[in-house]
């Protein structure tokens, strides 16, 4: 179990730090809203290819259906700030589950560990009793020792491979939770700004 916590730790990592893209996430927004408060779509979309995250990517959806939309005529005013949310909220659609895929392994191993160090250690508790009863007397003793630390490396390994799971997964989880705020900021920012630029 602690070898499949330290697997699934490595492929989120590698897989989360590739979304998180390059450089802070608020400042990519914060480049894009100024290219955008400037009617400067094409170097809005540079900035997407610079980032090169999950945030980018839904942002260079938008994006994109946001310079459809500049052009547009036979549409409302309103009826493209639905289009653009439309565009953004598929594009959320196909990146949040690459997020959090996998988590569910580190999550049912916090569970899972502890009880089977639980086991580990009732089992071991059960052998050391029966040899006692069996035997009997000084060559007891031993047995009940050997029993007794075979239930406590159980607890410690379990205990510990569930600590582990715990932090990773909770590492995991507060960086996807920025990934997620930083989609739904990109999203807003693109519909806030075509409604106040192009009324």
């Amino acid at each position: 179990m602690l070898l499949m916590v330290i697997t699934f730790a490595i492929e989120r990592y590698l897989t989360i730090n590739k979304a998180l893209g390059n450089g802070s996430i608020s400042d990519f927004i914060r480049k894009v809203q100024y290219h955008l408060a400037n009617r400067n779509v094409d170097a809005a979309l540079s900035e997407c290819d610079k980032q090169r995250g999950s945030v980018a990517n839904v942002m260079k959806a938008g994006l994109r259906r946001y310079k459809e939309m500049t052009t547009n005529t036979d549409m409302a005013t309103d009826q493209k700030v639905i289009a653009i949310q439309k565009e953004v909220e598929e594009a959320t659609a196909l990146e949040l589950p690459m997020l959090s895929k996998n988590l569910v392994f580190l999550s049912t191993i916090t569970s899972l560990g502890t009880l089977i160090a639980l086991l580990g250690t009732v089992l071991g508790m059960i052998r050391s009793f029966s040899s006692l009863g069996e035997e009997g007397g000084a060559g007891a003793a031993a047995n009940l020792a050997v029993g007794i630390s075979e239930a406590l490396y159980n607890t410690a390994l379990g205990i510990g491979t569930s600590s582990v799971a715990m932090i990773f997964y909770n590492i995991f989880t507060t960086k996807i939770d920025s990934i997620t705020y930083g989609i739904d900021e990109s999203g807003f920012t693109l519909t806030q700004s075509f409604a106040s630029l192009y009324k």
